[in-house]
Formats: structure tokens, sequence, C-alpha cells
């Protein structure tokens, strides 16, 4: 089917996609901006800010798309909230999807745009000054598409209420870590319905204690990151320790002697310490999944495993540390995870798992290259929340556009002098079934 080009009236097949979307704005005009905001998103156009936009685009202008951001009374998280039931009845597989947290950053200049500081991001890969978003993400064995996502907010901001205030950041919004932030991610979306049966995350998440220990107060199994030097006791260990035993009879000089703790008692390693004592054949050839030039292969081992908290004490957590290596005459960076809640699974659902954040990178790169995420130009809390929501419906519709292909069909064509619209991406495949 040739891909049908933006003019004047909406795309049937757009059109038929946001028309419960309608019930967030009362007027008729703003439903219309709404239905042009999204076609510029889709547009073959360079950056998709409200100016850019309202230039190309027949039907509306700058200042319409400008005022639906900033002024227009609707709510961000509600058309989340629809999108993400419309995909779950759409766009799911029950049961078998999982939630990718990551985050994303936009370099900025100044220091007037809502959580610009400077700051690390792994997307510049450097400090530069930058806003960060941190995403939550649905994949199972079919499709993979947006949940939500929220601005990180550095510690600078909670500081200076003058600047805040220019920027319309809610009184309730205070400092949280991006782990913290995630949370709160993975809450939404199982508010809304999803059903995750783990939480996947890079090293950034994994090394944060207080992202773990919530994933685990919310009984949520996980395949995280970790670096090389995070500290771990080794389950035999732990296991085979005998205690202290009980103190001797005080005798009355001193104080009374108490049992030590285990933390005092059972060795920490760090991660690359604990998977480079391994014999050899401890490590497996896995092969995760079909790549563009044939199996994704590595060599990879998995030791029982405790966490350790700050200052090595010891938590009850039991879990897998999973270990990833290039095969023999191959470059590559070693690699660690931590794997809990999965037990029964083998070496390549758990590399599987690992390696399904390459979802997320995409969607980054499909939602800035394509559909302008990274094009807001406002300064406006709610305006930048907004943009990406609306970045989400349009990434949401390309991932159901088959769906709606049928539709397209009802009519030809408009006349030339439209944009091209972008194509569809391409579902996730090849996730390991449960079972």
């Amino acid at each position: 089917m040739a891909v049908p080009k933006a003019g004047l009236e909406p795309l049937v097949d757009l059109g038929v996609f946001l028309e419960p979307f309608g019930e967030l704005v009362r007027r008729s005009e703003s439903r219309e901006t709404m239905e042009r905001y999204a076609t510029g998103l889709l547009a073959d156009l360079g950056r998709k800010t409200a100016a850019g936009m309202g230039r190309a685009l027949p039907g509306t202008n700058a200042q319409r798309l400008q005022e639906f951001l900033t002024n227009t009374e609707w709510d961000w998280r509600e058309m989340n909230r629809l999108r993400i039931a419309h995909m779950l009845e759409h766009a799911s597989v029950a049961g078998d999807g999982v939630l990718v947290v990551d985050d994303t950053g936009f370099a900025k200049k100044g220091r007037h745009s809502v959580g610009v500081a400077r700051q690390y991001s792994g997307t510049l890969g450097r400090v530069d000054n930058c806003q960060v978003l941190v995403t939550a993400h649905y994949v199972d064995r079919v499709f993979d598409w947006p949940v939500t996502g929220r601005l990180y907010l550095p510690k600078s901001w909670t500081s200076e209420p003058e600047r805040r205030t220019r920027a319309h950041v809610p009184p309730e919004v205070g400092f949280q870590t991006k782990g913290r932030i995630g949370l709160s991610l993975v809450d939404e979306g199982r508010a809304a319905g999803i059903e995750s049966r783990a939480v996947v995350a890079d090293p950034g998440y994994g090394d944060q204690a207080s992202f773990l220990n919530g994933l685990e107060k919310r009984d949520l199994p996980y395949v995280v990151g970790v670096s090389r030097d995070t500290h771990f006791r080794l389950a035999e260990e732990v296991e085979a320790d005998p205690g202290d035993g009980p103190p001797p009879p005080y005798s009355g000089r001193g104080r009374p002697r108490k049992p030590s703790k285990l933390e005092d008692r059972v060795e920490t390693y760090e991660a690359v310490e604990i998977l480079d004592a391994l014999p050899e054949e401890a490590w497996q050839r896995v092969a995760w999944r079909e790549g563009t030039k044939g199996p994704l292969v590595k060599m990879c081992a998995r030791v029982r495993v405790f966490r350790t908290a700050a200052r090595g004490k010891h938590l009850d957590t039991e879990a897998w540390l999973l270990g990833e290596r290039p095969l023999p005459g191959h470059r590559g960076d070693r690699k660690y995870y931590l794997v809990h809640g999965l037990d029964g699974r083998g070496l390549a659902d758990f590399l599987e798992l690992a390696h399904v954040r390459w979802v997320v990178e995409r969607f980054y790169q499909d939602a800035k290259g394509e559909l302008g995420l990274d094009d807001y130009e406002g300064r406006l809390w709610h305006g930048f929340h907004r943009h990406v929501a609306l970045v989400m419906l349009a990434h949401s519709f390309l991932t159901l556009r088959q769906t709606y292909a049928p539709h397209a069909s009802s009519r030809a064509p408009p006349d030339g002098g439209e944009t091209a619209v972008a194509s569809p991406p391409s579902p996730a495949r090849g996730f390991p079934p449960e079972g």
C-alpha cells in the first residue's frame, strides 16, 4: 500500500486512531489542532517545532500549535492512560510483556528550559547542558511501544523557586532520582493495566539499591545491568556460614560480647572477581536471537549471589549474577547483569531479556529522528510533557498502522504539495515465550 500524504484533511486512518483522544478537549478547534500536531510529527519535515510545523502544514499555524501545548486545557497523563488502554487492546500479548526503564538526553542551550542543567547524559556520552527524560517502554514477543515518560528535575532546580515558577513546575514536584522516577513510571503502567513479568534496565538503574528495593517490594522480577565493581556475597558461602553461636557468659568485666553479624563473617566480592574466578567449563556459548547477520552469540556464565547494601550490609535478596563476554577470538566488552525472581529459566532466556534494551534505544532513535521528540523549544513543564505525550501518541499510531491500514484505501491520496508521512516502525520479534 502506498503511504498516503498529509494534506488539509486528516488522514483517514489517523482520524480513526485519534477519535477517542478527542474526549480530552472541549472544543472542536482543539481537536483539529491535536490532529494537525500529530500530523506534523508524522510528516517528513526537518525540525518538528510548533513554528516549523505551522509553516509547513495547511489548516493551522504556529500560534495555534503553541497554544495547544501551553494554554489549551487538557491532561497529558490522561492521554497516556487512554493510549495505554488502546495499545493493550490492540498491540500486546497478554501476560508476556516486560517494562524497560531507561532515559535519554536532549542537548539544550541556556538555563531557562525546564529541567536543563549541566549533567551527565548517556545519550550525549558526557556532562553537558541538557534535559533528561526517563521513560518506561512495553516490549513483548510481537509489539513494543512507549508507556510514559517524566522529565528528570536536577537538584539545582529545587533551590531556585523563581526558576521553577517561570517554568510552571508544579509545587508538589521535588527532586527524585532517576530510579525513583522509573519506579513511578512502572507504577503508572501497572495502574493502567499493563501486566509486566519483568523489569529491564541498564547499570544506571541496576546500581541504585533503592530502585532494586522498590522492584522487590512490588514483587516484580528484574534483569538489570550492574557495574563490574558491584559487591555481592556468594550464596554458597552464605549458606555454609555456621553462624556465630551464642556469646560466652558475661564475666562482669567490660562490655558483653554481642554475636557477630553475617556481614562481618562472610566476604564480599566484586562482580568481576566472582566471574573471573569461575572455571572455564562454567562458561557456555549462548545464542539468544537471530540478528541481521545470523545468530547473536556470547559466552555466558551465572552464579547465585546475595545483594549487599551500604557499608557491606547483608541483604536477604538472592539472585543470579550473569556474566557475558565475547566468543574466543572476538572483540567486545564484558557485561554484568543481576537477575531476580526468574528462577527456572535458562541462560538463553536471561540473555534475551538483558538485551531487550536495544528496543528502547531504537525507539529513541525513531522518536528523535522521525517524530521530533527532541525538537520542543518551549520552556514549560506541562508543555514539555504534552509534547512527549503527543510524540508517544504518534509512535503508537505507527505501531498500529497495519490495524488501521484498511481504512486508508477509502480515499485517494490528496493532490501534490503535501508532506509524506513516516513509515511504521518494525515490531520487536523473537522475545522468549513463557514456559
